[in-house]
């Protein structure tokens, strides 16, 4: 038994004040608790306990260790506890990174179902592009991420496609002239395009995939959020490029359309990306079983 042990045998017997007592806590015979206390006062050279009316007692040096011990071995007591709690999905916390698109058309659902099963969990996401999505969890800054393709993964990290995105080019009433006609990718460079601003994977991928077709614009707006891109086509400010997911209810009702082209935008996906390197927690594991459920 090492002396971690014997501290233990001694915080039990002068809690309860009986060798007796302290051995039906910790589920050992009686001898074995005398045997630790008697290797615990050899070591240190003193007596630590002497016999009471009812039991034993602690001497004055006994008092004087058990003042420390008990602190010591109660935060331990404590942490353990923690430990199983986090374990049990009782207590604990999960960060993740995602961007409003992955957060609004993906991962929002699965956090609420998490949140309802798990209520003791803390839930942390950080708002950010892709880029730094992956920046941070490089950096060990949070547990998982939900990012768009294409993206690139040096770090060899694990990415599970969960969900296709279309990315497709908007517009109101203003240019109906282009509704239901098939137009040459060249058409967009003499439209007034609303694009957004910033290192996103969608500016990325655009611009890249348009350069690739020999087409190259200059947009008329850069605006910080897909919403406002939505709403300032819906102004006849221009034409908008976004996610479909983000003008999906106004292209139903009809006060947007979407204009088609001779050649298909390719379409790319969500993925929930891991760092192999840093072990997930309980509930991060949790969380990522569950979306990998649906899948």
């Amino acid at each position: 038994m090492n002396n971690l042990e014997y501290y233990k045998v001694f915080y039990h017997v002068a809690k309860t004040g009986s060798l007796t007592l302290a051995a039906g806590e910790l589920m050992i015979s009686q001898p074995a608790v005398s045997q630790s206390i008697k290797q615990l006062e050899t070591a240190l050279g003193t007596k630590l306990f002497v016999r009471a009316s009812r039991g034993i007692r602690l001497t004055g040096e006994g008092e004087l260790l058990y003042r420390y011990v008990a602190k010591g071995y109660e935060q331990i007591a404590l942490g353990e506890q923690r430990v199983r709690q986090m374990l049990n999905l009782e207590l604990g916390e999960i960060h993740i990174g995602a961007s409003d698109m992955t957060l609004r058309f993906y991962l929002l659902p699965y956090l609420e179902v998490f949140h309802e099963r798990y209520p003791g969990i803390k839930v942390i996401v950080s708002n950010a592009p892709t880029p730094e999505t992956l920046m941070n969890l490089k950096e060990n800054k949070i547990d998982l991420g939900v990012v768009s393709t294409p993206f690139e993964n040096k770090e060899n990290l694990r990415a599970v496609q969960v969900r296709e995105i279309e990315d497709v080019f908007v517009a109101g009433r203003k240019f109906i002239q282009y509704k239901n006609h098939m137009l040459d990718l060249q058409e967009l460079e003499k439209m007034p395009i609303i694009y957004l601003d910033g290192a996103t994977s969608t500016r990325n991928y655009m611009d890249s995939f348009l350069s690739q077709n020999g087409v190259h614009i200059q947009p008329e707006f850069q605006l910080a959020t897909s919403d406002m891109i939505v709403q300032f086509a819906m102004r006849n400010l221009g034409v908008g490029c976004v996610v479909r997911d983000f003008a999906g209810d106004y292209l139903e009702d009809g006060r947007l359309f979407e204009l088609r082209f001779n050649r298909i935008i390719p379409k790319r996906h969500f993925s929930v990306i891991t760092n192999p390197k840093n072990p997930l927690s309980a509930a991060a594991r949790n969380l990522l079983k569950l979306m990998e459920e649906n899948l």
